[in-house]
């Protein structure tokens, strides 16, 4: 399940002098689609090897296709279920010697669980907990060792959400998984910098994603973000991506245990 072109594209060479990326590899979960996808996108422009994981084999696959084609990109790409503990620690080993070597991750893997606490049961919290915070933990336990073997200038970045800064009233599950990888991002940014390794958060604001296109239909909802923002309209992925590539790059050596709130201005001027 991997492409192993001949070398990265002359454009991408360019890019990684200019921003200073590092040439090892970047493990991206749910990189199928969303953010995910432009993230392993994006470190493909500047001629990072990526591994991407998703349950969508289908979402995969593409997102490898479309790293290839566009610049000669490195890439695998494998079904992993980033809930189950076990599939992780199978799949880190194999993403590794896929790239040559692993110094970057992103967790992008993410469900929204929503429903408010009147309603909610516990299959639903548990997998929402478990996508989006446990999994973060146990990939970043198992990173630990092809860290080393990547050197020093070896990142991670974690997806949290403006909804890990404030509440709301129908995610309750996503509001704690996403205030608990602030909490975790800090926790492991300590250990990780003991060895010369960066960690870092990204809160997004609303992104035009799959995950979000089910609210986006909702009368008036998408409307309603817009103005309240003060750069009236939604993000796109690649918005998230950018920002995510700096923080795994060189460019940001000395930013770790913090997190980045791209959210067009929105929680600047009111809680939402």
């Amino acid at each position: 399940m991997e492409t192993a072109p001949s070398g990265a594209t002359r454009s991408a060479t360019r890019h990684l002098d200019r921003l200073g990326s590092p040439g090892t590899g970047v493990l991206v979960t749910g990189g199928g689609s969303g953010i995910g996808r432009e993230t392993a996108l994006a470190l493909a422009e500047v001629g990072r090897p990526v591994a991407i994981w998703d349950v969508n084999a289908e979402g995969a696959e593409e997102t490898a296709a479309l790293c290839h084609d566009r610049y000669g990109s490195v890439v695998s790409w494998s079904v992993v279920d980033v809930s189950d503990t076990s599939a992780i620690e199978g799949a880190v080993p194999l993403a590794a010697t896929a790239l040559g070597s692993l110094g970057g991750f992103v967790h992008a893997a993410g469900v929204s669980g929503p429903m408010s606490v009147d309603f909610i049961d516990d299959e639903l919290w548990d997998n929402t907990l478990n996508v989006n915070l446990r999994a973060a933990v146990m990939v970043s336990r198992m990173l630990l060792e092809p860290f080393r073997e990547a050197g020093p200038g070896s990142a991670a970045v974690l997806i949290s959400s403006i909804e890990g800064l404030y509440g709301s009233a129908m995610l309750t599950a996503y509001c704690a998984s996403k205030g608990g990888v602030l909490g975790v991002m800090r926790s492991i940014a300590q250990r990780f910098a003991m060895e010369g390794f960066r960690v870092n958060a990204v809160c997004p604001g609303a992104v035009s994603t799959p995950m979000l296109a089910p609210a986006f239909e909702l009368p008036g909802f998408r409307q309603q973000l817009e103005e309240r923002t003060p750069l009236q309209r939604i993000s796109t992925p690649d918005e998230i991506a950018k920002p995510i590539r700096f923080l795994l790059s060189d460019e940001a050596s000395f930013i770790t245990g913090t997190y980045l709130t791209v959210d067009g201005g929105l929680t600047a001027v009111t809680a939402i």
